[in-house]
């Protein structure tokens, strides 16, 4: 028996930074380079951006259609960001955990703490890195370069940064992105090492079972 017989609980990646910290590239690299792991699409309010895809990148949705999800307690999560309100629906991301597969989030510190709540219940299966920028310089570089916002908005991102980056210690795992490639290869450490924790390897009993009777 191998151990990639071995059943395996999924885990919940959260990932949450300022707004041009790197967490969207580093999130599209690493579901490149690992199949175990999908992104949990969220349901927002906003405009859908140049280039984005309805049910890919979000789930695009009203404010009365987002309401009422958010009453009938179909979300993990959800929060105002910039006027706009973004949710995470809890169904599918149960679903893929019982599988074994980990679903990544990309999610701001608000949604991080209600999923922290010990009424989700899913408290066990949380991991969370918090991605932090070299200078408060480099953010406001990478916003301008990205050019997806104008000056106002980018000036309110920077003004709200200092606020988000307060939040870093409420996190498992901290990471400085100064380089994209050392960034994502300590990201792949990191859900490496969480993935083997005993209590996320549900099967490992009848493993272990099968070495003692010399199977």
């Amino acid at each position: 028996m191998s151990n990639d017989a071995i059943q395996r609980r999924g885990l919940m990646l959260v990932l949450s930074s300022p707004s041009g910290a790197g967490k969207t590239t580093l999130s599209r690299q690493l579901l490149d380079n690992d199949s175990q792991i999908q992104l949990s699409v969220s349901c927002t309010t906003r405009a859908k951006r140049p280039g984005e895809k309805d049910g890919v990148d979000y789930h695009f949705v009203d404010t009365a259609t987002f309401s009422g999800m958010s009453q009938r307690g179909e979300f993990l999560e959800h929060a105002s960001v910039f006027s706009h309100y973004y949710g995470t629906p809890k169904a599918p991301v149960e679903a893929a955990l019982s599988a074994g597969k980990d679903v990544l989030f990309d999610i701001d510190w608000q949604g991080t703490q209600q999923l922290k709540d010990p009424a989700k219940k899913v408290k066990g299966d949380l991991v969370t890195v918090f991605i932090l920028p070299p200078s408060t310089r480099d953010l406001e570089k990478r916003l301008l370069t990205r050019a997806q916002d104008s000056r106002e908005v980018v000036a309110q991102r920077m003004a709200k940064a200092a606020d988000e980056m307060s939040h870093y210690a409420e996190y498992d795992y901290v990471i400085v992105n100064r380089d994209i490639g050392t960034s994502l290869s300590n990201l792949k450490a990191i859900l490496t090492s969480e993935r083997l924790k005993l209590e996320r390897q549900v099967g490992l009993s009848g493993f272990v079972k099968a070495l003692r009777e010399g199977r």
